[in-house]
């Protein structure tokens, strides 16, 4: 179970490492999409627009 830290207005998610490795995440470099869908929190790697 994780908690929510306020951030100015806003609050943020801590996201344990073994977590974005194995969503291929690179918090540095890569961007996320974020969704709702019935109540549920969906987070995934953004898309690479095509160059």
């Amino acid at each position: 179970m994780k908690k929510l830290t306020q951030i100015g207005n806003s609050f943020g998610l801590i996201i344990p490492k073994p977590f974005l490795e194995a969503m291929g995440i690179n918090p540095v470099l890569d961007k996320i999409e974020v969704e709702l869908e019935n109540k549920v929190l969906k987070i995934k790697k953004a898309d690479k627009p095509n160059s």
